[in-house]
């Protein structure tokens, strides 16, 4: 699972779309394309942006989910925590390690 995330996080266009759904989850396949657009000049045809979108999901990272006709994307943080969490463990306080 871990190298999914990291083959998903090696993109600079998947980050900047991890970016966008930071800066506001929920947005549709059209405002995130809006967005890559306007804040970053990316040209990308929405079918490009749908296959990023595609290996986030694949890695974890983003949850789609239905809403009537429209489908909405979320940033899922727990892959990356437990990347974190794997790695960086908590210090010992008192005494020696």
């Amino acid at each position: 699972m871990a190298e999914d995330v990291f083959k998903a996080l090696a993109d600079p266009t998947r980050r900047r779309i991890l970016d966008e759904l930071v800066e506001r989850d929920g947005q549709t396949l059209f405002e995130i394309c809006t967005r890559l657009v306007t804040k970053h000049g990316l040209e990308l045809s929405r079918q490009g942006i749908s296959q990023h979108l595609a290996v986030l999901e694949s890695a974890g990272l983003v949850r789609s989910r239905r809403q009537g006709r429209y489908k909405f994307h979320d940033l899922n943080t727990e892959p990356l925590e437990h990347i974190v969490t794997r790695w960086l463990k908590p210090r010992h306080t008192g005494g020696t390690p």
